[in-house]
């Protein structure tokens, strides 16, 4: 091929590529006013998860879609409320402020839409629907709605907060605790009754020496109201908050009617005094109870799924009535006991009576010693997975449980759902344990 040749094909498929491309860009710069053509959003609705006011929400988004056969401009995108309702919109990297404008979408082109809102108080003691209407104006003079709707809700913000005299916190809305949390100090009584504490990650409540916690018909929890997934709500979510802290020589912790979940340790006492009593405790990324050469006292308990144990009584002096301990910790295989126990410096009496100690793996209950002198047992009328123990005298009228059984671990209750974290440790109607008046009685929670 001569250099002539050469360079005549180098023209020729240069000049058909320049066509080609001014075709395409033709084609893409093309924009209809016809009032046909229109945006197709990825959904027509945002529904937001409830939220504290004045507290931002997380980021939620959107698509609007170009499939209409040619270029769409956009003359406007708005919020038909204006500023009024706390909704913030970026629209493909622009915020509306409060509109923006000029914007176009070529054909089979999209753009992404950010949503976020700080809601108002609205001086209501329940939730409240917060709506708006996001407004996309085309060219065309044609108007196309997305709706923004969620529920907001009225509380009151709680950060660093210090205990230094008696005092009760008693209060219709929730409390959204921020920083460390809430700490009692040396000498002070905090009570807490009927209210709901929502605590932010990183938050808890601490006890120091000399001081003491009651607590009485309250929800403990973290403060994320949101889902993780749509089946998935953050309350399911183990580690959202740091739990209860009590300190050696703490005057103690008392808890009645109580509910604390989705913490790391719920409740980590030392050499105190803890009583709880119809209080539950629930889905924690370390113990539900850890306590250490503290007189402990629990009536009417619910301690279930927890990533280390959910009753760990190392010294102590310890009386469980009426209890469930149900290790179904559905996040990892090394989860720990549902009941363990030891002897420290301190001698070890443990004292279980109507009582189910359960969970998915074969012995859940783990302790030291039997010698009748430095650990002194006696179980009453309970349920315990674990290897039989030759002992009438510790161990009357129990029942040993195995996984060979007909009727074992999750088939007592009557919720055990690990797929979407659902749970009713209630009997069943039909359990021979609830003919015994064995375990835990309360309300269905989660």
């Amino acid at each position: 091929m001569s250099f002539y040749q050469s360079m005549v094909r180098r023209l020729f498929f240069f000049i058909c590529t320049i066509a080609v491309l001014l075709t395409a860009c033709s084609d893409n710069d093309s924009f209809s006013t016809d009032s046909s053509h229109r945006l197709t959003f990825s959904k027509d609705t945002v529904r937001m998860d409830t939220l504290f006011s004045l507290v931002p929400s997380t980021t939620y988004s959107l698509w609007a879609y170009n499939n209409s056969g040619d270029g769409v401009r956009i003359r406007t995108v708005r919020l038909e409320r204006g500023n009024q309702s706390g909704f913030r919109v970026n629209v493909d990297g622009t915020f509306l402020n409060p509109v923006a404008t000029d914007f176009e979408v070529r054909k089979g082109d999209s753009i992404r839409v950010f949503i976020e809102l700080t809601s108002h108080e609205n001086q209501q003691e329940t939730p409240q629907l917060v709506d708006d209407n996001l407004v996309f104006t085309l060219e065309s003079g044609v108007e196309q709605k997305i709706n923004l709707r969620a529920y907001s809700w009225d509380a009151t913000k709680v950060t660093n907060k210090e205990v230094a005299a008696d005092e009760v916190i008693e209060s219709s809305k929730p409390l959204v605790v921020y920083g460390k949390g809430i700490t009692v100090k040396e000498g002070a009584t905090l009570t807490i009754k009927n209210t709901k504490l929502y605590f932010h990650d990183g938050a808890g409540i601490d006890v120091e020496k000399g001081a003491k916690l009651v607590v009485e018909n309250v929800l403990l929890r973290g403060d994320r109201l949101d889902h993780m997934f749509d089946y998935l709500p953050y309350d399911r979510v183990s580690g959202q908050w740091r739990g209860v802290k009590v300190a050696a020589q703490a005057k103690g912790v008392e808890m009645t009617n109580c509910e604390l979940r989705s913490a790391y340790t719920a409740l980590w006492c030392d050499s105190t005094s803890v009583t709880l009593a119809q209080t539950i405790i629930h889905n924690n990324k370390g113990y539900g109870v850890y306590a250490h050469d503290s007189e402990v006292t629990l009536t009417d308990c619910l301690i279930s799924n927890t990533l280390d144990d959910c009753l760990n009584l190392q010294g102590c002096k310890a009386v469980v009535d009426a209890t469930t301990l149900a290790q179904f910790y559905p996040y990892s295989a090394a989860r720990g006991a549902a009941l363990r126990f030891a002897k420290t410096e301190q001698n070890l009496s443990l004292l279980c009576s109507n009582t189910i100690v359960t969970g998915y793996d074969d012995d859940v209950v783990f302790g030291e010693g039997f010698d009748g002198e430095t650990v002194v047992l006696a179980f009453q009328n309970c349920l315990l997975r674990t290897d039989k123990v030759d002992d009438e005298e510790a161990f009357t009228d129990v029942i040993w449980e195995k996984k060979t059984d007909d009727v074992q671990g999750v088939k007592h209750f009557v919720k055990v759902d690990d797929v979407n974290f659902i749970y009713d440790f209630n009997l069943k109607e039909d359990s021979q344990l609830k003919e015994k008046e064995m375990g835990w009685e309360g309300l269905y929670r989660y």
